[in-house]
């Protein structure tokens, strides 16, 4: 990802220097630059769901006890595996489409732009599906359950903040 965002953030400087100062550019740097976020864009998804920091409805989930936590958190894991399968059968769909589309500058095959749709739909499906079956055979901890609801009150930083205030 840091790859991916310094070759983003060294194209598009270069570019606009380019156009300012010399009044010329490098096109395949445009077209690049465009294809490095996609990909930074959804290899961040796997990370931060690895990391557990997606957005979640957490002033509903909070008012549950433990049980009822687990079982939101089932079924949000399974709508995740669910859309999960549906963006990978879309990208399936599409891969024929797409390995005979070439970008217009660079000629790159576009099934590699569009194909980081397998990546992150195994990614985060393998994701769900692990925290599904942790959940189920009780390896979950109490603290991952916790944060799921939106409680941080053992976090370090939280805890800070509490004897500042």
């Amino acid at each position: 990802m840091v790859f991916l965002l310094a070759g983003m953030v060294a194209m598009v400087f270069g570019n606009v220097v380019l156009r300012y100062i010399f009044d010329t550019g490098i096109d395949v740097s445009e077209e690049l630059s465009r294809f490095f976020f996609v990909w930074l864009t959804f290899i961040g998804a796997v990370v931060v769901g690895r990391e557990n920091a997606h957005l979640g409805v957490e002033t509903l989930v909070s008012k549950f006890g433990e049980k009822g936590r687990k079982v939101c958190m089932v079924l949000s894991d399974i709508f995740v595996i669910i859309c999960c399968v549906i963006f990978f059968w879309g990208t399936w769909l599409q891969a024929e489409i797409n390995a005979t589309n070439y970008a217009p500058i660079t000629e790159i095959s576009m099934l590699w732009v569009y194909g980081i749709g397998y990546f992150t739909s195994v990614g985060l499906g393998l994701m769900a599906a692990y925290r599904i079956l942790r959940v189920l055979t009780g390896r979950i901890s109490e603290r991952e359950v916790r944060v799921f609801a939106g409680d941080y009150s053992d976090d370090e930083a939280h805890a800070l903040r509490e004897r500042l205030e």
